[in-house]
Formats: C-alpha cells, sequence, structure tokens
C-alpha cells in the first residue's frame, strides 16, 4: 500500500506538503493519503493502534526505509514535537513531519454516475490503448484515453498520438448508459494500472464531467480529467477493407520482435511484403 501512495506523489515539488503523505490511525485502521493537486488515492490496512492521530511524512524518504527492511518487519511509528519517529527491529529512523492541517483537502463535489466493472475488462480496456497515449504536451487533450459510448452503444476506450490509433470496446456497464465523455489522464492511467495488478473482482467507478473515482478493495483513486474535446476518430478509420489477412498472433508477433531489432531507434519501422500462402 505505502507504495501505491507513494507514487502518487511527485518527487520535484514546490510545495512542500505535497511532498508528504497523511499517516492517521484511529480504530485498528491504518490510513495512507497522498495527492498532487490533480490526483489522490487513499488506502486503508489494518494495523494495532495504541493511540488514536494523524501526522504527514515525507512521502518517497519512508518508502524508501519502508523497502529496505527485512521482509514482514513489524513497524512501530511514534509521533512527538513535530518528528515521526520509525521503530523496526534494531532499526531506528527519525523524519520530519508537517501539519495534517496544511494537507489539501480532497473535493467531494458530487458524481453522479455510479457503475461497476470487473478488473479484467478494466485492464484490457486500459492495455489495449494505452500504447498510444500522446506525450506531446501542446495536443493535450489526446494526454490520456478518450472513454465515451460509441455509436453502437458500447463502452469505447481511445488513445491516438497522431500516428498511431488504438480502440477497444465492451458492453456497456449496467448503471453507465449515460457516461459522458471522459479523458482520464496519462498518469491516472498508469497508476490506476498498477493497483489493478493486485486486485480481482469488480472497480466501482464513479465520473462527473470533471472527476472520476475508481475504487477497489481498501483503494480509493480520484482523479480530474482532462478539459478538452477529443477528436472524431472514426474518420480516420479505414472503411470498406476488402483485403483480409489471417495469421498466428504469436509466430507473427515473434517475428515483427525478431526484424525490429534492427530497426531504426527513430522509426522503428517494419516492411512486410506479401505473396500467395
Amino acid at each position: 500500500p505505502l507504495g501505491h501512495v507513494s507514487s502518487v506523489v511527485e518527487r520535484r515539488n514546490t510545495i512542500p506538503i505535497l511532498a508528504n503523505i497523511v499517516i492517521r490511525a484511529e480504530a485498528g485502521q491504518l490510513t495512507l493519503t497522498a495527492t498532487d493537486m490533480e490526483m489522490d488515492i487513499a488506502e486503508q490496512v489494518s494495523c494495532s493502534v495504541a493511540q488514536d492521530g494523524a501526522c504527514t511524512v515525507p512521502a518517497h524518504l519512508l518508502n524508501d526505509i519502508v523497502k529496505k527492511l527485512p521482509e514482514g518487519a513489524e513497524v512501530t511509528v511514534t509521533v512527538a514535537d513535530g518528528t515521526a519517529s520509525l521503530q523496526a527491529g534494531r532499526s531506528n529512523f527519525t523524519l520530519p513531519t508537517l501539519p495534517v492541517e496544511d494537507f489539501p483537502a480532497f473535493n467531494s463535489s458530487e458524481l453522479p454516475i455510479q457503475f461497476a466493472i470487473t478488473t479484467a475488462d478494466m485492464r484490457h480496456q486500459i492495455d489495449t490503448t494505452r500504447f498510444a497515449i500522446s506525450t506531446e504536451e501542446t495536443r493535450y487533450y489526446l494526454n490520456g484515453i478518450y472513454f465515451h459510448k460509441s455509436d453502437s452503444g458500447a463502452l469505447a476506450a481511445v488513445a491516438t498520438d497522431g500516428h498511431r490509433l488504438a480502440l477497444a470496446q465492451m458492453s456497456m456497464p449496467q448503471g453507465a448508459q449515460d457516461l459522458p465523455n471522459i479523458i482520464l489522464p496519462r498518469k491516472a492511467v498508469g497508476e490506476l494500472r498498477k493497483l489493478l495488478d493486485d486486485e480481482e473482482g469488480e472497480v466501482n467507478v464513479r465520473l462527473s464531467e470533471t472527476r472520476a473515482e475508481f475504487s477497489f478493495g481498501q483503494v480509493r483513486l480520484t482523479s480530474k480529467l482532462i478539459d478538452g474535446s477529443f477528436p472524431d476518430y472514426t474518420r480516420v478509420i479505414p472503411r470498406g477493407n476488402d483485403k483480409v489477412l489471417s495469421v498466428d498472433r504469436g509466430l507473427f508477433s515473434a517475428a515483427v520482435d525478431r526484424v525490429s531489432t534492427i530497426s531504426s531507434e527513430k522509426s522503428r519501422s517494419v516492411k512486410l511484403s506479401l505473396t500467395e500462402n
């Protein structure tokens, strides 16, 4: 959970409190919270609480310390006099803290659209399209995955960088019929995909025109959406294709992989020549 939460925090921050995560202990639960002002995440784990309380500590420093502790080590956190003391076995660390009151409050505005989608379907929608997300900041509306209701009534996910386009469709989940057209930012897509690796079951999705929330297990991820209009991608998808080639996917992938070893770094192009059979 600490790895999930700390990955949302940017390595470089001009606002000191944004480099920290909130650790809140109460009623036998430890809640870890982080934000970068565009996206926020909260995750809960069970723990032994001697006294309820909360503090904020540097996210990446804490994560680096915990990663280097022995597997299964029990960590005791004590907060006093503006510092947090970590004890694990014979290791002791003292971390600076900042006031919890300085941590930004999460946006709790209404999210009227609510539906559930299986983690397998969400992984498929992301994995099929994320490679085509643009990294060009000038065309910011391409810097994410475009989720919308297609003309056929399916839930469609689309990404393009202007050179290639990826489209994935699945049947519309129950409750998502009034889905607004949304563009989920690249960073949120990456964080959501990492979280899905550790979960099976369903993802509860809540949406508005400006925000999206995904919750499953003990995790809740909320992100702002890209404020822009995705281009009409259907116009660039070729129609009336009368040339059809069927090929074994594994063999084709392996052949392209071998040949691309010597393709130029800039274009990474591979030429296909077709003959009968």
